[in-house]
């Protein structure tokens, strides 16, 4: 798999994230430790396309 393809990947996933937390949080009975979880594994992701960008830069 190309790291394009990759980071694309990647990108897709936090979006999908991003909206389930906004779909979350709109609940009434809105879980906080569900919603701190999926906000951590969006923060994860992010780390790791920046991570991974980075050492393709440092490469080039």
């Amino acid at each position: 798999m190309s790291l394009q393809t990759h980071l694309s990947q990647l990108a897709r996933k936090h979006e999908a994230l991003e909206r389930e937390i906004h779909a979350a949080t709109q609940r009434p009975s809105a879980n906080d430790l569900r919603i701190a979880e999926l906000k951590r594994r969006k923060l994860h992701l992010k780390d790791e396309m920046n991570r991974l960008r980075n050492d393709s830069d440092s490469v080039h």
